[in-house]
């Protein structure tokens, strides 16, 4: 990655913890930022850059936010103020101004249904007019290797001189389940554990561990943060009612997920304690940040900062990683190497 745009404080703090050395972060609102200075800091020329990515803000168009009664306000956006409807058209200006020969931009699904289609058919006509061949389609992270089902509306470009259609990823043959993602969770396996030394081979699921303790050695271990913790909240009573799998009919976000399927999705607003969203299929708790990492396909040494509800933010907003792999990957063989 040459350049990132990121207009959040903890968000672009989370960049710069991963980002390779020479990756130019740049924190200014992306109102702001022209064509001319991403190209400089890049050092190329518009029309050099292969592949500009981009996921403007989305909560504006989610089905489980205000949609069209937020649109043209000035609303908090995570831990600043700021308008966001309108910047998939900062985006399509730099798309313009750049000329990459292939460009992505992602939104959630609530994009393309109810009163913001109109929202979408201007922003493909858009996008159209700033001189690509482009197409959008809806994918679903839980057919491209992520252990959670998570739709999104992936805009992909190519430039009219390449005379080469978009192209999106094939959903796999198989898909990834919490117990293929979180090995500790196994609700009935052979496992062994070392407290203080002793050996001890069980079949029954492998306890929580929220830390190693002076002289302790276990075979799986990883931290669960105390916010996770629902045990004092009214979710958590609600939890006792629900199987594997189930929501609670009384509070819409509370979902108790199975084991044996991915994750349903995660939602950005929901690492608050008392919030209801979805849960540990076996313990009475919301998803540690270890486990939220991987449900959400990022790597378990992706370094997060802040608190738990700001990293179960980040998560939240990010488009899978492995989702992206495919979709960049496919660009680039049906498209880039032509």
């Amino acid at each position: 990655m040459l350049y990132a745009n990121e207009f959040i404080d903890a968000a672009r703090d989370t960049y710069i913890a991963n980002a390779s050395p020479s990756t130019f972060v740049d924190g200014r609102d992306i109102r702001s930022v022209t064509a001319e200075d991403i190209l400089g800091k890049i050092n190329l020329e518009a029309g050099q850059l292969d592949l500009l990515d981009g996921s403007p803000p989305c909560a504006s168009f989610s089905t489980a936010g205000k949609r069209e009664k937020a649109w043209g306000k000035v609303k908090k956006y995570s831990d600043k103020a700021q308008r966001v409807d309108d910047l998939f058209f900062e985006f399509a200006r730099l798309v313009e101004g750049i000329q990459p020969k292939t460009f992505v931009a992602e939104n959630v699904s609530g994009l393309v249904k109810g009163t913001a289609k109109g929202y979408f058919l201007e922003i493909l006509s858009t996008l159209k007019n700033c001189g690509y061949r482009v197409e959008a389609k809806l994918l679903d992270a839980q057919w491209l290797g992520v252990p959670q089902a998570r739709q999104r509306i992936i805009f992909v470009g190519v430039r009219n001189d390449l005379r080469l259609a978009p192209a999106f990823p094939k959903p796999l043959a198989y898909r990834y389940t919490l117990r293929d993602a979180l090995p500790w969770i196994h609700s009935v396996r052979q496992i062994e554990v070392y407290n203080e030394g002793e050996r001890i081979t069980t079949d029954s699921p492998v306890p929580t561990i929220t830390q190693s303790g002076i002289g302790a050695k276990r075979i799986e271990k990883h931290y669960v943060e105390a916010e996770a913790d629902i045990s004092k909240y009214c979710t958590g009573r609600e939890w006792d009612k629900l199987k594997q799998g189930e929501q609670s009919d009384k509070y819409f976000n509370l979902v108790r997920a199975s084991i044996d399927a991915p994750s349903p999705t995660i939602c950005a607003s929901h690492g608050s304690p008392g919030i209801a969203s979805v849960t540990h299929p076996l313990e009475k708790r919301k998803f540690s940040i270890a486990e939220l990492k991987r449900i959400c396909g990022f790597p378990d040494d992706f370094v997060l900062t802040g608190s738990y509800k700001q990293q179960w933010e980040r998560l939240g907003r990010a488009v899978p990683p492995v989702m992206m792999f495919h979709i960049a990957k496919t660009i680039c063989n049906e498209i880039l190497i032509q």
